[in-house]
């Protein structure tokens, strides 16, 4: 009897899941999508716990993590190793790794190895990348090789540097029409789902219905299928960073820093550990 009721349980675990397909049937029936990004154990199970569907290991870890002033230094070993821990603390989300910049541009055999890889080694359901029509082909060979796919369009980080900055995206016609095309070719590849970045909230509404997979949207408006955000902004740790898309959910940062100062005392004048906390 105590197998059984543990298969029965290894089965509900198993089915609360979030997977590609329940997230489609999300779209379908207006359900929204909340997503955020997570890099460590911790907090990943946090999120979780919270209800979270989607956990994004993002690229973003450049900055929050390693400090680092764009996303592009970071490399795929460094996203693995984030990722594991945030995998091994996902019981219900579905874990998204971010492919690092270089490791999709080469060529498309490199891009399907470096998927690959990530999913092989990190354990996680799917991966992410930046870009459209340019990388199509190696999407496509991606998700021919079984590997789930995320698009991402609009304002992509790793092109900071073409880009020169982080301002909207998309607000001219011109740019708008191909943006519009692309999340339509990206649908068509079999993406997952699409990421759209920092662009008019009206534009995003057109593509989110256009296209059959969910939309995220993180500064693209109300429209989309479902949201992201950056844990650590949200939260209100990271205390430089207010773009208008951001609302912090919480004010954490000043709460850690009394609680750090509150021991730092407690060190310094011998309080810490009392008695009671001694062995």
């Amino acid at each position: 009897m105590c197998a059984f009721l543990k298969i029965i349980m290894s089965v509900h675990v198993q089915n609360s899941r979030m997977t590609t397909t329940k997230l489609r049937q999300m779209k379908a029936n207006g359900e929204k999508i909340a997503m955020l990004t997570s890099y460590d154990f911790t907090l990943a199970r946090l999120v979780d716990e919270a209800g979270i569907d989607i956990l994004l290991v993002g690229d973003s870890a450049s900055n929050v993590v390693c400090g680092n002033g764009t996303t592009l230094p970071i490399t795929t070993e460094e996203m693995i190793f984030l990722t594991k821990g945030v995998v091994r603390a996902a019981e219900h989300a579905l874990v998204v790794c971010d492919m690092p910049f270089g490791s999709y541009q080469v060529s498309e055999e490199e891009a399907v190895r470096s998927a690959i890889k990530i999913l092989k080694e990190s354990g996680c359901d799917a991966v992410k990348l930046e870009g459209g029509e340019e990388i199509l082909p190696a999407i496509r060979h991606m998700i021919k090789a079984g590997v789930p796919v995320m698009g991402h369009l609009g304002l992509t980080p790793q092109s900071v540097n073409q880009f020169g900055g982080y301002g909207l995206r998309a607000k001219e016609k011109g740019e708008a029409a191909k943006l519009l095309k692309e999340a339509k070719l990206l649908d068509e590849a079999g993406c997952f789902s699409i990421v759209l970045e920092k662009i008019p909230a009206a534009l995003a509404e057109e593509v989110t219905k256009a296209v059959s997979c969910p939309v995220i949207g993180i500064g693209a408006g109300n429209g989309c299928d479902g949201q992201v955000l950056v844990l650590h902004d949200m939260l209100g740790l990271n205390q430089g960073f207010k773009p208008k898309f951001l609302r912090h959910f919480a004010s954490l940062a000043q709460p850690v820093k009394d609680a750090v100062g509150e021991y730092v005392s407690a060190v310094k004048d011998s309080s810490f550990p009392s008695a009671e906390e001694s062995y």
